[in-house]
């Protein structure tokens, strides 16, 4: 018999570490090849992590809630000898960070720069002297819940990989922080004079109690409910939003899909909706006003080459993800079917990676999926703008012919556009929004897929 690690292994560009969410097996059971062994959480998605080889759990090394960093062992196999001997061709022997940390790709500076706006939301890293404050999701919430400030913060020496801080950390602050004094020295007086309130800043929570009367349920969010209302809040205290709306005559999409969907479903296996059509149109419309494919940093504007289209999706449990297609200007409508298709099942069914999850230029959410008319959407930070599109409903409608005007039955859908209105003004969000409404009204009959 042989040992065999089982490592955490990697999930996209930027991500170090993860949190463990649950354990599938316990000690001494025994797995299959492939068989999704522990569930991890980063602050973007939920995914399981599944073993390359059978064998039985000798030991778990990460305990629920436990942080892993990306190549850590986190359980010990039993496997028989030739099964290990044959991994072992495949697998290189795990080294330490240490030892292979100046070999790891480090992302972009503007990656690092999405990246920490996503997973430290409620701090202002700009204004911190500690380049390295990165806080994990089970850090953060530690944080909150024992309500340390960032100056705070600021104070405690991480002991995690490049010095970041970790749970132990806390809670050894926690511990030491009612024998420690609380003074406020002349450096500190001056700084507080100088700090710039414009900048934007996390929002207090409301300390006003709530009423709870009898027969009230009282839910605790969980975790990934908390970080879509940050994001949420976040996004409305940073960017001004301003909505507009149109009403588009979809007759043509839905003769075509109507047309195409059995064929398409019998030859590829899956189904066709409108989602491909909505994302070739709004892709189009971003090739014409590529300024609508930017983010804010500063008093900066950074122009995307990359259109990579962020998709609303519904989880079962109630929560929201946001899955991306990568360069969606260059997929076929089939190629753009396939991937929506592809990204919207993995969601749903936790099998998104955090690579999945990065990136989007811009975003679409369809709420007619609810049957609703339209919405007012909440940009994703760092985008500038989003689409939602709502229920498809027949309308009589007024149609110029050559013979005079005519009332006909038309296919209508509501279009609402929210963009940020330091960079976008109504002239260029409205007119985005118009030509998204132009490529959906004249769609092509005869358009292949």
């Amino acid at each position: 018999m042989a040992e065999y690690k089982l490592l955490l292994p990697s999930m996209g560009e930027g991500v170090m570490e993860a949190t463990i969410i649950s354990w599938m097996f316990n000690e001494g059971d025994f797995v299959k090849e492939d068989d999704s062994v522990v569930e991890i959480a980063t602050d973007k998605v939920d995914s399981d992590v599944p073993t390359p080889i059978s064998g039985k759990i000798i030991k778990i090394l990460k305990q629920k809630d436990d942080i892993a960093k990306i190549g850590e062992a986190i359980a010990i196999l039993e496997t028989d000898a030739d099964a290990s001997n044959e991994q072992s061709q495949d697998v290189p022997e795990a080294k330490s960070y240490e030892e292979v940390k100046d070999q790891i790709h480090q992302p972009e500076p503007e990656v690092i720069h999405t990246l920490e706006q996503a997973l430290a939301p409620a701090f202002d890293k700009s204004s911190s002297h500690n380049s390295d404050l990165y806080l994990s999701p089970l850090v953060r919430s530690v944080v909150q819940q024992e309500n340390i400030s960032e100056s705070e913060l600021k104070t405690i020496k991480g002991s995690g990989l490049d010095g970041r801080i970790t749970k132990e950390d806390i809670l050894v602050f926690v511990k030491n922080r009612g024998n420690k004094v609380e003074t406020e020295s002349t450096s500190s007086v001056q700084f507080a004079e100088v700090v710039d309130t414009s900048a934007p800043q996390t929002l207090p929570t409301p300390s006003q109690p709530i009423a709870v009367n009898e027969g009230d349920e009282i839910i605790q969010m969980d975790r990934v409910r908390k970080i879509i209302a940050e994001a949420m809040v976040r996004s409305k205290h940073t960017s001004p939003h301003v909505t507009s709306f149109i009403e588009s005559d979809v007759t043509n999409v839905v003769t075509w899909r109507a047309k195409n969907k059995d064929s398409y479903q019998k030859r590829e296996g899956e189904k066709l909706t409108f989602m491909p059509i909505f994302i070739r149109a709004v892709v189009k419309a971003i090739q014409d006003f590529p300024m609508i494919n930017v983010s804010v940093d500063g008093d900066k504007i950074i122009k995307k080459k990359n259109i990579n289209i962020g998709m609303a999706t519904a989880l079962p449990d109630g929560n929201l993800i946001v899955p991306v297609i990568k360069n969606a200007d260059q997929l076929s409508l089939s190629g753009l079917a396939k991937a929506i298709n592809d990204l919207a099942y993995r969601a749903r069914n936790k099998k998104l990676t955090p690579a999945d999850t990065q990136g989007a230029t811009y975003t679409i959410s369809n709420v007619g999926t609810f049957g609703n008319l339209m919405g007012t959407p909440i940009i994703p930070q760092p985008q500038v703008a989003i689409l939602a599109v709502g229920a498809i409903v027949k309308k009589p409608a007024v149609i110029e012919t050559e013979f005079g005007d005519v009332i006909a039955i038309r296919q209508k859908m509501f279009m609402s556009h929210s963009y940020d209105h330091r960079v976008v003004d109504g002239s260029l969000g409205g007119m985005f929004l118009k030509h998204v409404n132009d490529y959906l009204e004249n769609w092509d009959l005869n358009t292949e897929i």
